[in-house]
């Protein structure tokens, strides 16, 4: 089945381009009184805060999109960023002692152009209508929790220095995430698969961090097979567990997790 590789969000470019703004408040900050210097920083800080947040608002949204069954966003990041980004421009205005109404107008105006370049987060659970409330509410959970192993093999993969394992474990990702959709398009599937989602991720996250801090330091060739090999052979379970859910085959394809741990033996 084809899979979905990582979810790179659209737009974030923009971000940066709303983190240099913040310049425009810093630099001529230092150059006026303490009071305009203060508020000099403050509005650039806040610019900033609004680039971070819009940023993290794009990433879940990209996230919500790429699901089947989502739920909205607890915080709505981008919607924040635009809050912030008025707030700075008023600072701005009265830096310039422009009275009240021109800050506010600056305001509301900073804050509609940020909603117009970015949007508005997802306000609505995705999926969800008419499905078991507690049962999709469970899947999503577990997605998430997915999601979250992953990020960390990706994360502790960047510490062996090496950009073809680092396409490896993305390959592995996409893989994984195939299982994910799988499992979002029917929540009762969720029981077989919980193992897959929690129980065989946790464990390739702990032999993924444990080969990197072992393969940075010694650049143990051995030691990379092994850590390939487990890859493919988990790749290879989960792609058949996705394919059993498609066809409604509850053959048992389950692999002992002790191949997590066997298959990698490293000396510390």
């Amino acid at each position: 089945m084809p899979v979905l590789a990582e979810v790179r969000p659209v737009g974030v470019w923009r971000t940066r381009v709303l983190f240099l703004t913040a310049f425009l408040f810093l630099f001529p900050a230092f150059g006026d009184g303490p009071r305009e210097m203060l508020m000099g920083l403050a509005a650039g800080g806040l610019i900033i805060l609004s680039a971070w947040q819009t940023r993290e608002g794009l990433r879940a949204e990209a996230a919500y999109n790429a699901r089947k069954v989502a739920r909205r966003p607890v915080l709505p990041r981008k919607a924040l960023g635009a809050v912030l980004t008025g707030l700075a421009l008023a600072l701005g205005g009265v830096i310039a002692d422009q009275g009240l109404v021109y800050p506010a107008l600056y305001a509301l105006v900073g804050a509609g152009l940020h909603m117009g370049a970015f949007g508005l987060d997802p306000m609505a659970d995705k999926g969800m209508a008419g499905i078991d409330a507690f049962q999709t509410g469970r899947v999503a959970r577990a997605v998430e929790e997915g999601e979250a192993h992953l990020a960390a093999m990706k994360e502790a993969i960047l510490r062996a220095r090496d950009r073809g394992l680092e396409r490896r474990v993305d390959q592995f990702a996409a893989v994984a995430r195939g299982l994910f959709r799988t499992i979002e398009s029917d929540p009762g599937d969720l029981t077989a698969a919980r193992k897959y989602l929690s129980v065989y991720l946790m464990g390739a996250r702990d032999a993924t961090v444990k080969f990197a801090d072992h393969y940075a330091q010694t650049r143990d060739s051995s030691a990379r097979a092994d850590y390939e090999a487990l890859l493919t052979d988990l790749e290879t379970t989960f792609a058949e567990k996705s394919r059993a859910f498609l066809t409604n085959n509850r053959s048992d394809l389950d692999v002992e997790i002790s191949v997590l741990r066997d298959r990698l033996k490293l000396d510390h």
